[in-house]
């Protein structure tokens, strides 16, 4: 295995994150699955081969966990990496006034300040890397605020705004840098999750839809004429990304506000 072959996936324990490794795996790569559930990490040896997985515990709030974590990922393959996925994410939702600060920060932390400490740690193996990528786990809540989404939708903005960013900033690197965009996702994140938007559009989305755009997204193929950073997953993700691009500021308050209507 060569160790461009690589990938750092982080909420790798199930869900979304999950179903990118084990996908990856299936495509050739050597997999460096990360999360704070250990135990759902150690059943990826099941689905994963064990010399192409590498596991580890991460609060991806922690730089210094980031830190030992990359350094890791570093030993096992030659100093580079190939693909970084941001996936790691948590979400509250209801009344943004009735939701705890604390439980609201956790989102902003683990959800922005998590993508930020990968993209930064990661950078030098990602750098020494011909053709590298990241793939941060954006949302379509990023596309307009989400009424009893508040805080969850502003970490994502924040996703947003840093996909577009290292973009620009890292092409001379020949880094691509990328946000998935889906909607809601048949995970246990959102489960239990009982909101307007959700009655509106229903959860039909699978996280193997989700991995399998982002191994295209990775793939020589999968390169877009222009430079386009953002990737709907599921065809109402992209009418929605694609609608939201060309119609005025206050027809797409109208269309959020119809979908938040309780």
């Amino acid at each position: 295995m060569q160790s461009q072959d690589s990938v750092l996936v982080t909420g790798a324990a199930a869900g979304i994150g999950r179903a990118i490794a084990t996908r990856f795996a299936r495509a050739g790569y050597r997999v460096a699955a990360f999360d704070v559930d250990l135990a759902g990490l150690e059943s990826l040896r099941a689905a994963v081969p064990e010399d192409r997985l590498l596991i580890g515990e991460l609060d991806v709030r922690d730089a210094a966990a980031w830190q030992e974590a990359v350094d890791r990922v570093a030993a096992a393959n030659g100093g580079e990496l190939r693909v970084l996925v941001n996936n790691a994410g948590v979400l509250e939702a209801g009344a943004f006034a009735q939701i705890p600060l604390t439980k609201q920060r956790r989102v902003l932390e683990v959800n922005a300040i998590g993508t930020l400490n990968g993209c930064h740690t990661a950078y030098p193996l990602l750098k020494a890397t011909p053709g590298a990528h990241v793939l941060n786990l954006c949302s379509s809540s990023a596309i307009y605020g989400q009424a009893e989404l508040a805080t969850y939708s502003a970490s994502k903005f924040a996703v947003r705004g840093l996909t577009e960013a290292l973009d620009l900033e890292w092409a001379s690197d020949d880094i691509t840098v990328q946000a998935l965009w889906p909607l809601f996702v048949n995970t246990g994140m959102v489960k239990d999750v009982d909101i307007a938007s959700t009655r509106a559009l229903g959860v039909h989305l699978t996280p193997e839809q989700v991995a399998e755009v982002a191994l295209e997204a990775v793939s020589s193929h999968g390169r877009r004429p222009f430079g386009s950073v953002h990737r709907g997953v599921g065809l109402p993700s992209r009418v929605f990304m694609a609608a939201a691009s060309i119609s005025p500021s206050w027809a797409n308050r109208f269309t959020n506000k119809m979908i938040g209507r309780r």
